[in-house]
């Protein structure tokens, strides 16, 4: 079983940070929505930021967390919604082609087993539906920010598709996203050991750098980026 990973205060922390962070939360939501079908679920909803916007878009959806204490904040968040069902949810499931999709952002890194946790995934969606990934990209970006929310790796483009291939998913696209954010991470972090939180550098990257990193990026895949993200099938 998935254990829950890192220092859920600081966890926490990011997320509402985060949050204040709505171009960016458009962005990596749209990333997404060609391939959520009709009933997809998402593993590690956290504060319901995105199942908030994947909702409307689907005619049932699931959102899931595993920390108790984050499910019972979702829980009341999402009360009035009841288009969207939330539980609380540990990797493996014992579900078997129950969703149209599986989406999780920034989860697969928590976890020691991410092939196990990438083929318990597989094996909830119906055959040929797609599983939706999010991690954060490079291990030379690993910073004291990752070791304390619990971050047991970084990945690279190729690394994502060794374990999801390994894992027994088709990768149907792979890419790195928002390469602006690696360099801004990555100094606040690693250089100034900065926490990601609310806060001037945060609003200002999200309001006036992040929406021309979108633009050019929807014309030309980066070569890096802060975050890598991938779509796979489980085989029909």
């Amino acid at each position: 079983m998935a254990e829950i990973t890192g220092n859920q205060h600081v966890q926490s922390e990011v997320l509402e940070g985060l949050a204040t962070a709505v171009n960016h939360r458009h962005w990596f939501a749209e990333l997404a929505l060609p391939y959520l079908g009709s009933n997809p679920i998402e593993i590690g909803s956290g504060l319901g930021d995105y199942a908030l916007e994947w909702a409307p878009h689907t005619q049932r959806f699931t959102a899931t967390e595993a920390d108790p204490d984050r499910l019972i904040a979702l829980k009341e968040r999402l009360a009035g919604h009841t288009d969207i069902e939330v539980r609380q949810m540990l990797l493996p499931s014992q579900e078997e082609g129950a969703y149209s999709a599986v989406v999780s952002y920034n989860v697969l890194e928590h976890i020691e087993d991410d092939r196990r946790a990438l083929q318990s995934m597989g094996r909830m969606v119906r055959p040929g539906g797609a599983v939706i990934i999010i991690v954060p990209a490079f291990p030379f970006a690993m910073s004291p920010v990752d070791i304390a929310t619990g971050h047991v790796r970084r990945y690279t483009i190729r690394s994502l598709a060794r374990v999801m291939n390994r894992a027994d998913l088709r990768v149907e696209r792979i890419n790195y996203t928002n390469a602006l954010g690696l360099i801004g991470y990555y100094m606040a972090t690693s250089v100034f050991r900065l926490t990601p939180k609310e806060g001037a550098m945060v609003k200002f990257y999200d309001k006036l750098v992040l929406p021309a990193t979108r633009a050019v990026e929807q014309r030309v895949r980066p070569p890096f980026g802060q975050s890598v993200f991938a779509v796979a099938r489980r085989p029909r």
